[in-house]
């Protein structure tokens, strides 16, 4: 197991997350970043990219990949280091003042701080509730696409009605040998081009769409899924061949392992000081939605003020007796050194 050595581990990819790296890398601190998801972005990212969102300061409108992207864009003269669809297993303290964290892929963090942004928690796929799946998932029952070479002239059908289901019915439809889509209501959450394509797909006879009915039930066969059991919302039920199941029912956050460190807890949230988003490990920060205190507002901005005051706080414990002064980005010239923007004059 390798050890990596840390000032401050992030553990959530979010949008607060990634704002995290930016507040401490103007106090010249590098973080390390961890999240369960594969890419950056949280619930952004994989709840609603394309929404707008229109109450973050001087944008005045952006969808939520916008919003990462910004962050991205703006987190990156700090170098963190992301360490990607990976979860934190365990937090212990260690009488040498650091933390020893482990992740599900056996990688060893000794951090100095740590800072909780898991937003509500890792998400994990939300799945339906039917005798079998534990048998063929990952095989033939799938939550998310790791290789669409497998499913080329298969028998396809794919559970859901968001944007994640329909992008991959249209990505999957020509190769396919057969395609349903089997969605619970008659109405989507996808982008409504997705729709209008899907539809197109339908009429042409490339894709089969089955609305206002459930999955009901697997037909396996020595491992490996041979059909699918549906019933309608009117009771009628019909069954599919099928030799693999698309489930995009969306994504359940779950606090998962953090609520074994033992952090004050309440309402599935972390309950932080005020003055610095500490928890009551000192050492250990909460910030945006996963942090509680009186009048806590769950907004995005209100996740980014906590960043700010959890670096404050990290630097103090980083380098010990050390004061620390507050600068300004406009015009301090260590901060524009760290920014990459040397010589620059402050407008």
């Amino acid at each position: 197991m390798s050890i990596i050595q840390t000032d401050a581990l992030i553990v959530g990819a979010g949008p607060c997350g990634i704002f995290q790296i930016f507040e401490l890398g103007l106090l010249g601190i590098k973080a390390d970043i961890i999240d369960s998801l594969p890419t950056v972005g949280g619930q952004c990212t994989e709840l609603y990219p394309d929404k707008p969102i229109y109450d973050i300061p001087a944008v005045p409108s952006c969808t939520g990949q916008e919003l990462i992207d910004l962050l991205m864009e703006q987190a990156a003269p700090f170098g963190a280091t992301f360490h990607l669809n990976e979860e934190v297993v365990s937090v212990e303290k260690q009488q040498e003042g650091y933390f020893r964290v482990v992740t599900s892929n056996d990688k060893e963090f000794h951090a100095k701080t740590i800072f909780v942004a898991g937003g509500v928690g890792s998400f994990q796929p939300r799945k339906p509730r039917l005798d079998g799946i534990e048998e063929i998932e990952d095989s033939s029952l799938h939550f998310k696409v790791k290789n669409p070479s497998i499913f080329a002239d298969q028998k396809l059908v794919i559970a859901g009605g968001g944007d994640s289901a329909l992008d991959w019915a249209l990505a999957l439809a020509d190769s396919a040998a057969e395609l349903t889509l089997v969605h619970r209501r008659d109405d989507y959450r996808a982008a409504p081009a997705s729709v209008a394509q899907l539809k197109a797909l339908e009429v042409d006879g490339k894709v089969r769409i089955v609305e206002r009915t459930n999955l009901a039930g697997l037909g396996i066969t020595d491992g490996a899924l041979t059909s699918v059991d549906l019933k309608s919302k009117d009771g009628d039920q019909q069954t599919l061949d099928a030799d693999h199941l698309l489930v995009f029912y969306g994504l359940s956050p779950k606090l998962g392992p953090i609520a074994e460190w033992g952090l004050t807890i309440t309402k599935k949230a972390i309950d932080v000081d005020t003055s610095d988003s500490q928890t009551n490990v000192p050492g250990i920060f909460a910030l945006g939605d996963i942090s509680t205190y009186p009048g806590k507002k769950k907004l995005i901005l209100s996740g980014f003020h906590e960043a700010a005051l959890a670096a404050f706080a990290a630097k103090a414990i980083i380098e010990p007796g050390k004061k620390v002064h507050l600068q300004y980005t406009t015009t301090s010239p260590t901060i524009h050194k760290r920014l990459g923007i040397e010589g620059e004059s402050a407008e």
